[in-house]
């Protein structure tokens, strides 16, 4: 249960953070805006880091250097949240996102990408992500 109220909160706060972002970027520019968003986040970080310490920097060295890319995939995911909500509208946009969360997370279980158990991707998994698909298209129609 905890893991999907943590996962609710993460859901929510994508979804303020998308268009609070936007609406920063609509007043700085898209890429001050990342900036600041990107800074404050390491700031806060690093305070967190300093209250909460539990791991060890030391281990970095022998990590996989793959996993290492999640802070670039930060950069990735703030500037085309901004700009998918810019271009259609938070409902939508935050609606493609979904869908494409959902499908690259079957991809990665169903191959075992970076180190998760297989799960298969049958056709229940299919189903539900063309009736994601089906609820956007049913969002936009007018």
């Amino acid at each position: 249960m905890t893991g999907v109220i943590f996962s609710i909160i993460a859901g929510m706060a994508m979804s303020f953070q998308g268009v609070m972002n936007t609406r920063l970027s609509e007043k700085i520019g898209l890429y001050e805006s990342n900036a600041f968003v990107q800074g404050t986040a390491f700031l806060l970080s690093l305070i967190a880091l300093f209250i909460f310490r539990n791991g060890n920097f030391g281990a970095l060295a022998e990590t996989e250097r793959v996993y290492m890319l999640g802070g670039a995939l930060g950069l990735v995911i703030t500037i085309t949240v901004m700009l998918g909500i810019q271009n259609l509208n938070p409902t939508v946009a935050i609606s493609v996102i979904l869908i494409s969360q959902l499908a690259v997370a079957a991809l990665i279980d169903a191959f075992g990408w970076l180190g998760t158990e297989r799960m298969p991707f049958g056709w229940t998994k299919l189903a539900g992500l063309a009736l994601m698909v089906g609820g956007v298209l049913l969002f936009k129609w007018k």
